[in-house]
Order: structure tokens, then sequence, then C-alpha cells
């Protein structure tokens, strides 16, 4: 992959990393910082990088690097220090009751509704079974739906 191709995709896979970024990180500038390790990272493997596997390959390298950065937060701040979750929309029940579901539920639920990807896509980027995503996309559809009720009943 030639530079002008890496920088074709990275740009058009841009906005789907940094919400993914965000939604792991919840803070904007570690997202951004992620986004941006995540490129040096692909950058430096690109050529391992298999044709038709490109967005699978270069999300999972930013997973990794917002790992990275949330193991690193760990031991940098104490707990209660740790930013609040970003909400774009403070109207929006959605997003809070979605920020409160475990990382393993609410990654496959942000790749499949928000960014419209397949579940083998979704399998191929957490390199999970296709039984473990559709598990995940309903555990997490059943949580936030009972989040969201008891928000609503409250």
């Amino acid at each position: 992959m030639n530079k002008a191709e890496f920088s074709r995709l990275y740009m058009e896979l841009l906005p789907g990393l940094y919400r993914l970024a965000l939604s792991i990180l919840c803070n904007e500038a570690d997202a951004e910082d992620a986004v941006q390790q995540s490129a040096v990272n692909a950058w430096q493997v690109r050529s391992r990088i298999r044709s038709g596997s490109e967005r699978a390959y270069l999300t999972r390298i930013l997973i990794n690097v917002c790992r990275d950065t949330q193991r690193q937060r760990m031991k940098t701040f104490p707990v209660r220090d740790v930013p609040d979750v970003v909400a774009p929309d403070e109207d929006s029940s959605l997003r809070p009751a979605l920020d409160s579901l475990p990382e393993k539920l609410r990654t496959p639920l942000l790749l499949k509704y928000m960014e419209g990807w397949s579940e083998r896509e979704i399998s191929a980027a957490l390199r999970i079974t296709l039984y473990a995503v559709k598990s995940r996309l309903r555990r997490g559809r059943e949580a936030l739906a009972r989040q969201l009720k008891e928000e609503e009943n409250q």
C-alpha cells in the first residue's frame, strides 16, 4: 500500500475511527491522540494489511491503542479524577445509557448501528466469532432497553 492509498483510506475512515475512540476513551483529547497514534502504527505495518480487510485491521489497531491509553490513564489518574463522559447531545438519554455499558457490549453496538458495519466486519475487527458478535449485540440491546425503561419509569 503506497502513501496515497493509505492517506485516502485513512481519511475515509477517520470520522468513524474518531467516534469509536471517543466512545471508548470518553475524552476528546485522548480520542484525537489515539486516532493519530493508530495512524502511525498502521503506517508502520502497512505491508501486513491484506487487501479487503483494511477497515477491520485499522479499527483493531485503534482499539488496541485505546486500551493502551486506558491502561496508562489508570496508572496516572486516581479513579475519581477520570474525566466524565462527553455526551454530544445532553438532552438524549441514549448516549449516557450507551456509555454506561461495558466496552465489550458498547463497541459492537457502535460499530453496527453508528458506523453501519456488518456483523462479519465487526467479527474481523474485534477478532471474535460471528456468534460472539451476535450475542454481544443482543445483550447490548437488551441492556440498553432495560436502562432506558428504568429512566422512563423514574
